[in-house]
């Protein structure tokens, strides 16, 4: 078993749902969700679209944008996943670019820079290639491109976070839950979690 980004995310947002639903089994149904299904129709769209374009001025001075590789998927010891796009660059590094069903309000939340994180501790593995920034391009703000740094820290704290849930799946080991309570409100598992 590998993980994905969204279990990473998941176990972020409360290390009780990787019990929840991998120790106990106890699935969450988020395919009625309208913006998870028009997400993943949005995505197939965008990149049959966009085979052919190159994001050259995503470059930095010196280094632009080479080649890119579309709908990668990666995995290594831990995780695995499917890159919108991978963007090589002149000057050896590369970064992962994805595409958001959403506007951008001015914040980048939280759950797409641990997916970015996790695209880039899989293109380093993949690649062996360096990996300091990543994109995520706003679909409903029209293809709004924000870039966002991605430092070795952000990457370590995934592989850890990666590690502690299989620490919770091998050992039957039931977790602490968030310490930030409003997050309860909304959980799949409310129903079924002791406060």
């Amino acid at each position: 078993m590998t993980l994905t980004p969204s279990h990473i995310i998941e176990y972020l947002f409360c290390p009780r749902f990787t019990y929840f639903e991998y120790v106990l089994c106890i699935p969450q149904h988020e395919d009625a969700n309208y913006k998870v299904m028009r997400g993943r129709t949005l995505h197939d769209e965008r990149l049959d679209r966009n085979k052919d374009y190159l994001r050259k001025r995503l470059g930095r001075p010196g280094a632009p944008v080479t080649d890119k590789h579309l709908d990668q998927y990666l995995t290594n010891e831990l995780m695995r996943g499917v890159v919108d796009e991978v963007l090589e660059f002149g000057d050896g590094s590369m970064a992962p670019l994805d595409y958001k069903f959403a506007e951008f309000k001015d914040r980048v939340y939280s759950t797409y820079e641990t997916q970015l994180y996790c695209y880039a501790w899989l293109i380093e593995t993949n690649f062996n290639r360096p990996v300091d920034r990543g994109f995520l391009v706003y679909t409903r703000s029209n293809n709004r491109v924000v870039e966002l740094p991605i430092t070795d820290a952000n990457k370590g704290d995934v592989k850890r976070a990666a590690e502690a849930i299989f620490s919770i799946i091998d050992r039957n080991f039931f977790p602490k839950a968030t310490k930030a309570k409003s997050r309860c409100v909304t959980c799949t598992y409310r129903n079924v979690c002791i406060k």
